[in-house]
């Protein structure tokens, strides 16, 4: 079953690949027809995790496509769709993406390394270059950690603003690649300090000045990172894309990784999926944030409790969870993960749904989601050949 889920997801990429590079979606919806920063490099990582000469060779083309169309502030486009002559670049809807310039950066060093082509890491280190000084102007107060706007992520429907932990982590996964390559000690130094300030403001007992000494003290942080927080408090929601992240990279002592992975994996365990949903608990009409999810939505409201990013189930983001998973040496739970997420992509005939309701398990948003294929090979690979990411 697994090897049937396997050739399905790399069927699914490569129907999404396009001559600009991966599609955030092989289904004709005119907003999902594009080439998106992080659904691309997500795409193209599982790429190499599959070794597939076709799907690596769109990875560097969907690369290119993003780093012809960087703004020249430095900015990565979050998507870019090229229609004949025409070619619409997107930086963001009601605000800027954050995480374009951060995946941007993991993919160029990633490809460069598994395809071990030096020439193509020095063609875009000018590039490079560009995302890291902006992504330092974006500290606006120089203290080490970015401040995101709310949407300004992978969650653009989502409550998270602020001081948000996943753009922090993934700033940090970014600077650790690019520094396999530049070697350069200023920039170990700078992944020193970002991840002693993740340290000092997300975990528990924490030693150190923290950036909101009052709202640290009554968020009583214990079994996991919160998801954010600003000059208003903390968000203290689970969010699994980050936590996974955080033991992915090895971020916090020890015992608190395992209490990161002793929540999550009794949370799995409860949820009819299997899966973690992306934001646990979900976000209701009694709460205070209600008024500050339901307005923000571009077009339709998609948040309901259990839906979407308000404690929906992305395959994606699972996907993530099972490298965490393996990381941390708890292979059969992984594995259990992997068919949890089979299982999921198996829907409807194999319609790789992009998130499911994580009460009912009735499929949501867009069908055929090309990074819910890439999580069965990013995982399937992690786990059969012991494919690892440069870290």
């Amino acid at each position: 079953m697994n090897n049937l889920n396997y050739t399905k997801a790399l069927e699914l990429l490569q129907k999404a690949s396009s001559s600009e590079g991966f599609l955030a979606s092989a289904q004709d919806i005119s907003n999902y027809k594009r080439v998106w920063a992080r659904d691309g490099v997500i795409c193209g990582l599982a790429a190499l995790a599959s070794g597939n000469v076709e799907l690596i060779a769109t990875f560097r083309k969907t690369l290119e496509t993003l780093a012809e169309n960087q703004h020249y502030n430095g900015t990565i486009p979050s998507n870019v769709m090229t229609n004949e002559n025409v070619v619409e670049v997107s930086y963001g809807g009601l605000a800027g993406r954050v995480d374009a310039v951060t995946w941007f950066i993991i993919g160029i060093c990633q490809y460069s390394f598994y395809t071990n082509d030096a020439d193509f890491m020095k063609k875009y280190e000018s590039n490079i270059q560009k995302c890291l000084q902006l992504l330092e102007a974006w500290e606006f107060n120089n203290r080490h950690l970015m401040y995101v706007p709310l949407s300004g992520n992978w969650a653009d429907e989502y409550i998270t603003d602020g001081y948000v932990l996943y753009d922090q982590l993934l700033r940090i996964w970014a600077l650790k690649s690019f520094n396999h390559f530049a070697k350069n000690d200023l920039i170990s130094a700078k992944i020193e300090k970002i991840t002693e300030q993740l340290e000092i403001n997300f975990t528990p007992n924490s030693i150190g000045e923290k950036y909101h000494e009052r709202a640290y003290k009554e968020v009583n942080i214990q079994k996991y990172m919160p998801c954010s927080f600003s000059p208003a408090g903390y968000k203290t929601q689970f969010d699994a894309f980050a936590n996974s992240l955080a033991l992915f990279l090895n971020i916090g002592s020890k015992d608190f990784q395992n209490s990161i992975l002793e929540y999550s994996i009794a949370l799995k365990n409860e949820m009819t999926l299997q899966l973690l949903p992306a934001f646990w608990p979900p976000v209701k009409e009694s709460d205070l944030d209600w008024n500050l999810l339901k307005n923000n939505c571009k077009y339709e409201f998609r948040n309901y409790p259990n839906e979407f990013h308000n404690g929906g189930t992305w395959p994606m983001v699972n996907g993530f969870y099972g490298l965490a998973l393996l990381a941390k040496e708890k292979d059969g739970e992984a594995l259990r993960l992997l068919n949890a997420i089979n299982e999921a992509n198996a829907v409807e005939n194999f319609s790789f749904y992009e998130n499911f309701n994580s009460e009912t398990k009735l499929a949501n948003g867009v069908p055929f989601c090309t990074w819910s294929a890439a999580a069965t090979v990013m995982l399937h690979q992690s786990i059969n050949t012991n494919f690892k990411f440069l870290v």
